[in-house]
């Protein structure tokens, strides 16, 4: 893509500038405590963002900033994680991408690995099942709550409606796998945005401010530094480096394990599941069960609400739940063939980890240049807006799944449990009406699970 001579000649200056104005050790540790800090999903996570980045810091302009978080909306996976990842890069080259992201990652890795282990040996004693019965109820409330979330800003007309209502059906009635409900929601957009293109114009939801603003490092006008620009040599290094980290990352967790066969399906389950994230981590929650509970039988359907439980409560973006999808199944299938429960655990869950985030690094590193280069070009609106509305009646199909399981765990012959039902009706109100943050919910449900296990005996 031609550049004009006056990018050209700046790149140089502009990385030297970045590299000074911005310490490598300065942007490490801020990257680190947001890994600590990243509470709240992605709205949270992109709120600290902005806040210290653009306002405080003042590395990086707002358009600069809404530019890389609508390209990052644009990509499978988590995209608060994908916009450190890019603003790290941009700030300091390659290095500073994985950093940035990893770190964004590492935290939470550690904690939940941590959570996951406690949940597996202390799970069954009462005061830990005392608490999850009331935890349960409020995941239900705070997945009917993301659908409506997401459904007040997507479904704007019948269409999309229509859409989101028959993803809903296609699962609930006809168990159809997710990947085939998003490739149909795609195909319906791209038919949909030449036939009826007002039906399905996204509309953005970020928009930079046109007002003046204080000068930054990376201001609007700030040419892109040298290893920005867009180059087929190096596109093609970052995706043979790429496929050669996913390749000898299946090699080396069969070996560690001596259990090749289950490790190797997790990795390539999370990687069709990093693939397949468009809508945020509600909208693949659904195929982590299909897979993980249907399919390969890692877990039990009660183990993944409280996985899911356990995810809402840590820092991170919330798919990494995956960690303890990955840690119960390593500890059920792979211990007892060649290590101890504990270490199998952990092994399980950094494989899936490893495999849900390889692919966003490589969608920032090879698509951040160009994007750098194409600033205010990007087009994607009307089959996202279709995946979108498709997304909303999955996230609702998966909000009826898990109420029959909290609410009905024997069947519908056994009487309803009317405690947490309580519970899940509360933590709905404390959501919709006082929104209450979803820390809070949870621990108060905790709370009231407690009394409510001590009340009954």
């Amino acid at each position: 893509m031609p550049v004009d001579s006056q990018e050209v000649a700046s790149p140089n200056a502009v990385q030297d500038k970045n590299a000074s104005a911005i310490p490598f050790a300065e942007a490490f540790l801020f990257w680190l405590k947001l890994g600590f800090i990243s509470f709240g999903g992605p709205a949270g996570q992109i709120a600290v963002m902005h806040q210290e980045l653009v306002d405080r810091r003042r590395w990086i302009s707002e358009r600069r900033f809404l530019h890389a978080l609508n390209y990052c909306m644009l990509l499978p996976g988590p995209e608060a994680q994908q916009l450190a990842t890019y603003i790290g890069w941009l700030m300091h080259r390659s290095w500073g991408g994985i950093v940035a992201g990893g770190l964004f990652v590492l935290p939470s890795l550690v904690i939940l690995t941590l959570l996951s282990w406690a949940y597996m040996v202390y799970g069954n004693t009462p005061l830990v099942s005392s608490m999850f019965s009331g935890v349960k109820p409020a995941v239900v409330a705070i997945v009917v709550f993301a659908a409506f979330r997401i459904g007040s800003r997507v479904l704007r007309n019948p269409v999309l409606i229509a859409i989101a209502v028959g993803a809903f059906i296609s699962l609930f009635a006809f168990h159809m796998p997710f990947p085939a409900i998003i490739a149909g929601a795609a195909v319906l957009g791209v038919v949909g945005g030449k036939v009826a293109p007002t039906r399905f114009s996204s509309g953005s939801i970020h928009r930079a401010a046109v007002a003046a603003h204080l000068p930054a490092i990376i201001d609007d006008d700030t040419p892109p530094p040298a290893h920005a620009q867009f180059r087929w040599s190096r596109a093609a290094l970052i995706l043979a480096i790429g496929c050669l980290l996913w390749v000898s990352g299946l090699a080396a967790f069969a070996l560690v394990t001596g259990a090749g066969d289950s490790l190797i399906a997790m990795g390539l389950f999370f990687t069709k599941a990093a693939l397949l994230t468009f809508g945020g981590a509600y909208a693949v929650l659904p195929y982590v069960y299909q897979g993980a509970v249907d399919q390969y039988r890692w877990l039990t359907p009660q183990q993944m609400i409280d996985g899911l439980a356990l995810g809402e409560t840590t820092p991170g973006p919330l798919i990494m739940v995956v960690v303890f999808v990955g840690y119960v199944g390593a500890w059920t299938q792979v211990a007892p063939q060649s290590m101890s429960p504990a270490l199998a655990g952990a092994l399980g869950g950094l494989c899936a980890t490893y495999f849900t985030f390889l692919p966003s690094f490589l969608f920032i590193l090879l698509g951040a240049p160009l994007v750098e280069a194409t600033r205010g070009n990007l087009k994607f609106g009307a089959p996202l807006t279709a995946i979108t509305a498709a997304v909303v009646g999955v996230i609702v199909n998966l909000a009826v799944f898990f109420a029959y399981h909290v609410l009905w765990p024997r069947g519908f012959e056994k009487p309803l449990e009317w405690g947490g039902l309580a519970i899940g009706i509360g933590a709905a109100v404390a959501l919709f009406r006082f929104k209450v943050g979803i820390i809070p919910v949870v621990l108060a449900s905790a709370v009231l699970g407690i009394a409510m296990k001590a009340w009954e005996h």
